[in-house]
């Protein structure tokens, strides 16, 4: 089969492999280089964000629908699902608007159906027959990827790859997290983000200000200040505040009108919609391991008329919405990079909670010449 490239493709490449769940990652520099088949291309791996899911998909922790840890994931295992590539290579039967040096981002989803009634409806992340680059295919902690271009992320040629890799999802979820909270854009409305100096939660804050909500941040104290930094009007500490219901509900006049869960911890969640007024919206985004409850009465959610909505990634339009506006400056990605080999500590931080915004990893060089794109 043959593919188009002006480039010297390797043979093999570097890769964070885990052999079993529960398992240490391993660099191997002998894993090979896929050949893009039909309809593929095959990208040089820039950036890439680290997830809290790839985390607890590595360690067996991560939760599916039914409550229980996933087990059923590709082995070996190559993580990442926030990656920035460049296109080196293109498979047969691509089409035109496929070129050499286009920037790709390495999303969740990987593949879908594109005729069930999710992907028919716009809601391609619910795709019956989807696959992802967490559980089914090797995803951006390698250094070259094969990508399906029937569900190409193809990104705009001015976009900084450093910081657009956690855009794709952790962005996109915090953004679809706010569309789904049903906050009236500039009505001034109050929203809660709990674990608001996360990954998500950070970037949750500003999707809320773009639409113009009044932000009340809660997180540990470490993050006071940062979270202070991107705007928020109040910030309050888990780990001090006596109460936090009754101290949301004495800021709010009532209760807030949303509140967005991006905290994977089940406290987070155990009193998020007490702290909603009457039509008030709980949009959850972190997932716990295990079985987590939001403990909330049903007589409390009947009785306030409360709505609760949980939140999968997003289309590749919404997507493409969120990388907008961080392509404009309305948010910003606080990111810190480093390098490729650093992924077992960062996962360390990562359980630790000690990690403000977003890690990225230095993959590789962007060494395509610039005088071609």
């Amino acid at each position: 089969m043959s593919f188009s490239t002006p480039l010297s493709l390797p043979k093999t490449q570097t890769a964070a492999v885990v052999y079993k769940q529960g398992g240490p990652v391993q660099f191997r520099d002998d894993w090979p280089v896929p050949t893009p088949k039909d309809r593929e291309v095959l990208a040089k791996v820039l950036y890439t964000g680290v997830c809290q899911s790839d985390l607890h998909t590595k360690e067996g922790t991560a939760a599916g629908a039914d409550g229980n840890p996933i087990t059923q994931i590709k082995l070996p295992h190559v993580g990442g699902h926030e990656g920035v590539g460049r296109i080196i290579a293109i498979g047969p039967g691509c089409g035109d608007d496929i070129r050499i040096g286009q920037l790709v981002g390495i999303r969740f989803a990987s593949r879908i159906c594109r005729r069930c009634e999710f992907c028919l409806g716009g809601a391609e992340q619910y795709c019956i027959k989807s696959t992802n680059h967490l559980h089914h295919e090797d995803g951006s902690f390698q250094e070259y990827i094969a990508l399906d271009t029937d569900y190409l992320t193809l990104l705009p040629d001015d976009v900084d790859p450093v910081v657009m890799g956690p855009v794709l999802c952790a962005g996109l979820t915090a953004y679809k997290a706010i569309l789904n909270a049903n906050l009236k854009p500039g009505a001034n409305q109050w929203l809660v983000i709990a674990g608001a100096g996360g990954g998500l939660g950070h970037l949750a804050v500003q999707y809320g200000l773009a639409i113009g909500a009044r932000i009340i941040a809660i997180d540990g104290p470490s993050k006071q200040e940062f979270v202070k930094s991107l705007g928020a009007h109040k910030f309050l500490d888990f780990t001090s505040t006596p109460n936090l219901v009754q101290t949301v509900c004495d800021i709010t006049d009532g209760g807030a009108h949303a509140v967005v869960v991006t905290a994977g911890n089940h406290k987070a969640f155990s009193q998020a919609a007490d702290m909603l007024r009457v039509g008030g919206t709980l949009s959850c985004v972190g997932i716990p391991p295990g079985k987590a409850f939001v403990e909330t009465p049903v007589s409390v959610i009947v009785i306030k008329g409360l709505k609760i909505t949980g939140n999968l990634v997003g289309s590749l339009k919404e997507c493409l919405e969120a990388v907008e506006l961080v392509r404009r400056g309305i948010v910003k990605v606080k990111v810190e990079v480093r390098s490729f080999r650093e992924l077992p500590q960062v996962y360390e931080e990562l359980k630790r909670g000690d990690i403000s915004g977003r890690i990225v990893l230095k993959v590789g060089d962007d060494d395509y010449p610039s005088s071609k794109l």
